[in-house]
């Protein structure tokens, strides 16, 4: 089942002789479950195409759908809250808010939605996160690869359709950054989380289901390196 659809996406900054084209003419698609890597080398593009995946930022031409809804088509305000809801993103540089703790920084996106807290699950993505010992913590009291859990229970717990993570161990020693590959990896197997990463590391490219690589804004590439399998539900 396709959960999202890129269609001849492009992403043009500047006019004239200025003129610089990030994105050109991007199309594909990503089934439900499936954990799909973008690589590139550095000013590839690949970074612009997932804040256009994300809503982050908007194509010059093209459209994107996420279940079938057209993201780019929808106001400000509508995109905001479809974002929030739809919507996971993991950031190299964690993205926490300093005054707030652990599980307050997991549950921002969800309480700026207006839902009530769920405590059952805030208390399975704390214990899956291994933090239940610093749940009232600020991020200045946390280790780099302890924020980055934060960030992914942040980006997981409004069962987004599509998680997306932009060098999500880019800021990480090779210990930590394992170990956040593993939680990645483990929430698309056992949770059938759509995951989307963009890295410049082949060796966490190729744990993917599928690699797609990006040179100066074009696709050229787009390798299944294995089937998709099932998992254990949540």
């Amino acid at each position: 089942m396709e959960i999202l659809r890129c269609e001849h996406v492009s992403k043009v900054y500047g006019e004239g002789n200025t003129c610089i084209k990030a994105l050109d003419d991007v199309s594909f698609s990503v089934e439900k479950g499936e954990f799909v890597s973008i690589v590139g080398p550095s000013g590839s593009g690949k970074s612009t195409l997932l804040h256009i995946l994300g809503g982050v930022d908007k194509p010059t031409s093209g459209k994107v759908f996420v279940e079938d809804t057209d993201m780019h088509g929808l106001d400000e305000d509508k995109l905001a809250i479809f974002r929030r809801r739809q919507i996971g993103l993991v950031y190299q540089f964690y993205n926490l808010l300093p005054v707030l703790n652990v599980d307050e920084n997991i549950l921002l996106p969800h309480l700026l939605d207006g839902r009530a807290m769920d405590k059952e699950r805030l208390d399975r993505i704390v214990e899956y996160l291994g933090l239940t010992d610093r749940r009232n913590n600020l991020p200045n009291e946390l280790s780099g690869g302890q924020q980055q859990r934060v960030s992914i229970g942040r980006a997981l717990f409004n069962h987004p359709a599509i998680l997306l993570a932009d060098e999500p161990t880019g800021n990480l020693d090779r210990k930590n950054g394992e170990e956040i590959i593993r939680l990645l990896r483990e929430s698309n197997r056992k949770q059938k989380q759509t995951l989307i990463l963009i890295t410049h590391d082949e060796s966490i490219a190729l744990q993917a289901d599928r690699m797609i690589c990006i040179e100066d804004g074009k696709i050229t590439k787009d390798e299944r390196i294995r089937v998709l399998g099932g998992g254990l539900g949540e």
